[in-house]
């Protein structure tokens, strides 16, 4: 029996015999379980099965008994491996059955009570028990497969595709098809094909009325047409501040950076207001532009325009977190050979750095796409008449008209879209390396960019850095003001009710009333982020480096939850995780994993950008030196990805303190974020306390994202972080 094997099936044990099977009132923190632990609602599935009467958790033990058969055996005997591929597939397949098939009422189906007649028992959502032993039974059926060959014999590789697979099909894909199930049926839940038809074919969908007469098209156009404009847009403004961040000699390239960050951490619907603030009507340029220029105040701001803006500001950074490593990952040996083979600077940077850029400026373009489709906070604040589908399915679930049906069918028209950005952007990468982190040395001195390279970069960067820097300004007024637009004398009086600091006999009392948010907002971030980064980073490498059947499909599996609008992942989250076998409504857990698949494609897709740049040349070096691929991903491979991994602990960390979306309907009085107590405060009327709330957590995630930055380190590429002299042009230094 192999060490992996042996270990597991011991974890597998612990969580029968003697971790609870079912979930705690306590939550998944709790240990009040510890003084009865042989109480009905928290002993092991060994007590439950023989005291309680819960007779089908006795088929899991004899799984876990059955490794034990081959004790005494070769690991390397074909036997050895079939074996557990059959304990493994019998044991997940028996503990997804038994979940399914009995509930809180007993059995949860009518016709199996009418089969086999009442139960007379009940269950309820899984526990730490169940857990580990799912875990257990993954590893056995992955690492049985590895056996047979799968997956060139690696068991790490083969168990963190099990894992990652299991996991995302019971937090993402389980999830969502029971709310896109509703798409064929009714308000009481019957089978309804007609109505499904007539729904997605509805006209205020698919409209062209914008080609004739009005300029009001379908919902699915509009989004269609905006999310292509912001893509191409936050693509190439990521591209010039990357250019600016790491390829040009500019003073104040730590501030620059700042402002690129900002954006994403900010509550979207926060840009939004600030945007009103200054172009509104009312606005502080609106009332400029009228005063001086004469120009009339108008709702200009209201519609495509404000919602572009807005998302500009919010998803530019998304794409500068992806492009500043594939930009720094270009090998300046490559551009000399150009040059010494006589092309001049514009050519080489044209002809040899953009089309070696081509994974970022991919995937940078479908991640500002689809959160585009998915943003749900700006349109809601900017939209105006401008309908798109993320606003549509939100008044769908919480309107009047309260249709699920309907918003399931706008879901899949959603997730078309994405599908078809995905197979757009797969189309043109193609099948061509784009290494150019080889192992080999080089100069480490970066070619000055191109005149026309240069003026580019500087032309976009500058400028909308300094409009940020407005934006930003007006967002830090708004919370030291008495009423922003009406009263703007001094104040402190928003940050005081908010967090206000006292002293008792007992000692520090926060006496604020964001303090519980606050508090909470920031413990689930710190546990959610790592955790994303990690999965993420994970599943690009088993994306880059692994092939395997049904490859494409499992990309497009990590992508799923990123395509679908936060509103329908929180509601089905709702549905799927109220009721047994895994309940989570109500937990702390249900945000950790809500945030964990939400946010995790950031991290793949910009660990598949830098992991496209290094030559599969230093994995082997590595395993034929004798290092297993889990020492050579932790030694060899994570230190040139730290720039991605910077990418996605910022990304994680800054959206799960920032998401309104997918939270606002999992939040409870005990766990209750930041940003649903903002949206509180903004429906109540208090902008004032809401800015103030907006900014302290700038303040914090500002802080947060230096200690990132300096506890994951730089990437040592040689000599490129060397200093390079100054040309005529331009200083051509690299920054780490």
């Amino acid at each position: 029996m192999s060490r992996p094997v042996a270990w597991w099936l011991a974890v597998g044990w612990i969580g029968y015999a003697i971790l609870p099977w079912y979930a705690i009132e306590a939550g998944f923190w709790g240990f009040s379980w510890l003084p009865g632990w042989f109480d009905a609602n928290n002993a092991p599935a060994l007590v439950q099965s023989f005291a309680y009467g819960r007779w089908w958790l006795l088929p899991v033990a004899l799984a876990l008994l059955a490794p034990l058969a081959l004790l005494g055996w070769s690991k390397d005997e074909p036997g050895v491996a079939r074996l557990l591929i059959v304990v493994g597939t019998a044991g997940l397949a028996w503990l997804v059955l038994q979940g399914f098939a009995v509930g809180l009422k007993g059995w949860s189906f009518g016709w199996m009570e009418s089969l086999f007649g009442p139960l007379g028992n009940r269950q309820f959502g899984m526990g730490y028990g169940a857990l580990l032993v799912a875990g257990c039974f993954i590893v056995l059926l992955t690492q049985g497969l590895a056996g047979l060959g799968y997956f060139q014999g690696d068991g790490f590789t083969a168990g963190s595709i099990g894992v990652i697979i299991a996991t995302i099909a019971a937090f993402v894909f389980y999830p969502v098809f029971i709310v896109l199930v509703s798409a064929a049926q009714d308000n009481q839940g019957n089978f309804a094909p007609a109505l499904f038809v007539s729904k997605i074919l509805d006209q205020e969908i698919w409209g062209l009325d914008c080609v004739y007469s009005s300029l009001r098209c379908g919902v699915a156009w509009n989004s269609l047409f905006l999310a292509v404009l912001v893509g191409v847009g936050t693509t190439v403004l990521g591209l010039a501040f990357a250019l600016v961040a790491v390829r040009s000699g500019f003073r104040f390239k730590r501030i620059l950076r700042v402002l690129t960050v900002l954006p994403i951490i900010t509550p979207p619907f926060v840009i939004g207001l600030a945007v009103i603030l200054m172009f509104g009507r009312s606005g502080a340029v609106t009332m400029l532009l009228s005063e001086h220029f004469g120009i009339a105040p108008s709702r200009w701001i209201y519609g495509l325009p404000g919602v572009f803006m807005a998302q500009m500001l919010a998803f530019t950074p998304i794409a500068f977190l992806v492009m500043i490593g594939v930009v720094q990952g270009i090998s300046p040996s490559l551009e000399e050979a150009a040059l010494t083979l006589r092309a001049d600077r514009w050519r080489t940077f044209k002809t040899v750095s953009l089309p070696l850029m081509r994974p970022g400026l991919a995937n940078a373009f479908l991640l500002g796409f689809i959160e585009s489709l998915a943003d749900f906070g700006n349109p809601l604040v900017l939209g105006g008449n401008y309908d798109v589908l993320s606003t549509k399915i939100f008044f769908a679930v919480v309107g009047a008209q309260h249709d699920q049906g309907r918003a399931a069918v706008l879901s899949i028209i959603l997730l078309v879209f994405t599908l078809s950005a995905f197979y757009a952007q797969r189309q043109w990468l193609g099948k061509k390396s784009y290494a150019t982190v080889t192992g080999k040395g080089d100069a480490g001195l970066p070619v000055p960019l191109p005149a026309r390279a240069h003026l580019f970069a500087y032309g976009l960067a500058v400028p909308w850095a300094l409009f940020t820097a407005v934006v930003y300004v007006m967002i830090l007024l708004g919370g030291f003001v008495q009423s922003m637009g009406r009263n703007h004398d001094f104040t402190l009086r928003h940050y005081v009710a908010a967090f206000q600091v006292g002293w008792t006999e007992h000692g520090i009392h926060f006496s604020g009333a964001a303090w519980n948010s606050f508090w909470t907002t920031l413990e689930i971030s710190l546990l959610a982020a790592p955790l994303t980064a990690a999965l993420g980073l994970l599943t690009a490498y088993v994306l880059v480096r692994q092939k395997f059947a049904g490859k494409d499909a499992f990309e497009f599996g990590t992508m799923l939850s990123f395509a679908i609008p936060g509103t329908v992942i929180g509601i089905s989250y709702i549905l799927a995780f109220n009721t047994p076998p895994i309940e989570l409504t109500g937990t702390g857990v249900i945000l950790v994993i809500c945030f964990i698949f939400r946010n995790m494609p950031v991290g793949v897709r910009a660990g598949i950008a830098a992991m496209s740049q290094i030559d599969k040349s230093l994995d082997e070096a590595s395993l034929t030196l004798g290092a297993r691929s889990f020492t050579t991903m932790r030694r060899i491979i994570m230190p040139l990805l730290r720039p991605a991994v910077v990418a996605s602990l910022v990304y994680a960390f800054v959206r799960a303190m920032t998401a309104v979306s997918a939270v606002i309907f999992l939040v409870t009085a005990q766990y209750e974020m930041a940003t649903a107590y903002i949206v509180g405060r903004v429906e109540a009327g208090d902008y004032g306390l809401a800015i103030a709330y907006c900014s302290a957590l700038i303040v914090v995630m500002i802080v947060a994202i230096l200690l990132i930055q300096v506890l994951v380190g730089e990437r040592k590429l040689g000599r490129r972080s060397a200093a390079a002299p100054i040309s005529s042009e331009i200083q051509g230094s690299a920054a780490a």
